[in-house]
């Protein structure tokens, strides 16, 4: 998982964007597409492969960030005769434009992943496939894998189908919006059926022992002409909207355990050790954690609008370390096929136009459902995608890293000696006069040393600014 989300809320000072660019540089990020891959894009366009089954009729909507265009998701909510609720899911099909072992196929297994800098993004496929035809846009008829997830009146799944369909989403919505008309009972039944539904379905990651981190969101905003960085802490719309896709990556996972090919979003339980760190930040952050109290229930408990619990959920995302993807086939299925965060199976399935594995993982299940063959082409790809990903996953995580330092460097870097209030988040072992600090404002998270005595874990403190630096990225602060 990312360190932290980052977005630009406004245009930024050339320094911050020439460091931006010198970022680009250094980690060899594509710019533009070939012209090969360009010219593939227009083949694909002119004649995609588009489902007999049509689904428009269907009124979809989507929930995204008001400025999105890369809509890989829509959705409708229903509830069912004789109790229970429909979830439908459309999924945007990239497969339907992307033919195996072409340019832009090979362009698509070099990149693997949309990779987003505050000032703008690098993405997976040409912009004329996914913030055009493939993108689930309002008013606009796409070919979509459609996920049908029938459920109980308690939110179980009881029964999935997948299949290819021709689909129009009617609404572009957002998550104030949502949660807005939702609070103030505006909201028409598709909509409001989000809380019911997400409530629910939450309800069932408390009693499986999942954990949804509710990780501030780290942004860029103008205040009086010029600008600072703050924290927005998720609504519950983000939530129920998460609790949507991971409904569907679970029963993604199911269906490719069950037909014995798939590939899977994995992560190992965290060793005692990493748990036991957590318990002294959370006694050095004054947050009561009792020992009969397991930590999914804690982090459950915690408001991210608090700064003090801001700063653990942030330490809390170290136990997510360590995630993969596994693959296998020939109903070779394999010993973990768990991630401890879902305290279930799971897979990547819902974001195709942002991230590679997401359309084989599609594709594995239309094929399951269907009872049909695997395609070669997703055979043949299945032993090399967990690499793949995971260079693909480690440079959209070195990407985010490096923008937060540069963009904090950027927006402080005319407040060197100058003296914040900060709270001690972290405290290097053995070192106990270096560590990390947050300040609340503006919202920084970055190192301290330079002191002489043990930095107080969990305590507030005087911190002078001693450096802030774009080009090299790095900001740092002293006792004052």
């Amino acid at each position: 998982m990312p360190r932290r989300h980052l977005h630009m809320a406004g245009a930024a000072e050339a320094p911050l964007r020439a460091a931006l660019r010198d970022l680009r540089a250094e980690l060899d990020v594509p710019e533009g597409f070939p012209g090969d891959v360009l010219a593939e894009v227009e083949r694909a366009l002119a004649a995609p492969r588009l489902p007999e089954h049509d689904a428009t009729d269907i009124p979809l909507f989507t929930i995204d960030p008001p400025t999105s265009v890369d809509l890989d998701q829509a959705m409708h909510l229903s509830r069912r005769e004789g109790g229970g609720f429909r979830v439908r899911y459309a999924i945007a099909d990239v497969a339907a434009y992307v033919t195996p072992g072409t340019p832009l196929d090979a362009e698509a297994h070099r990149r693997v992943t949309t990779l987003y800098f505050p000032d703008e993004k690098v993405p997976l496929h040409p912009t004329a496939l996914s913030e055009g035809a493939a993108s689930l846009l309002p008013g606009q008829t796409c070919p979509a894998v459609l996920w049908t997830v029938d459920l109980d009146a308690d939110g179980r799944a009881e029964r999935t189908d997948v299949r290819r369909a021709l689909v129009r989403s009617r609404a572009k919505l957002d998550y104030d919006g949502v949660q807005r008309a939702i609070d103030d009972g505006t909201a028409e039944e598709p909509v409001a059926l989000l809380r019911d539904i997400g409530e629910l379905r939450e309800g069932l990651e408390v009693e499986r022992g999942g954990i949804s981190l509710n990780v501030p969101e780290q942004e860029i905003v103008e205040r009086a002409g010029r600008y600072e960085l703050a924290f927005r802490a998720p609504l519950p719309a983000d939530g129920w909207n998460a609790q949507i896709s991971l409904l569907t990556g679970m029963a993604a996972a199911q269906l490719m355990i069950d037909s014995g090919t798939g590939i899977l979003r994995t992560l190992p339980t965290a060793p005692d050790g990493a748990v036991g760190r957590l318990r002294r930040t959370a006694r050095a952050l004054r947050i009561e954690w009792p020992h009969h109290v397991p930590y999914a229930e804690l982090v459950r408990s915690l408001d991210p609008r608090l700064s003090h619990h801001a700063a653990f959920l942030q330490e809390c995302t170290t136990l997510l370390r360590g995630a993969g993807y596994t693959a296998f086939s020939g109903g070779a299925v394999p010993e973990l096929t768990t991630h401890a965060a879902v305290a279930a199976p799971y897979a990547h399935c819902t974001a195709p136009l942002r991230r590679l594995v997401d359309r084989y993982a599609s594709e594995l299940c239309v094929a399951a459902c269907a009872d049909a063959g695997v395609p070669q082409w997703v055979l043949g790809a299945l032993d090399a995608l967990p690499k793949e990903m995971a260079d693909g996953t480690r440079r959209g995580n070195t990407v985010e890293r490096a923008c937060v330092d540069i963009v904090e460097a950027a927006l402080l870097k005319e407040r060197v000696g100058e003296i914040f209030d900060a709270v001690v988040v972290d405290v290097k072992e053995g070192e106990p006069a270096v560590g990390t600090v947050q300040l609340a404002d503006p919202a920084v998270v970055a190192r301290i040393e330079g002191g002489a005595a043990k930095l107080p874990l969990g305590e507030r403190l005087r911190v002078r600014l001693t450096q802030a630096d774009p080009g090299s990225a790095k900001v740092q602060f002293a006792p004052a």
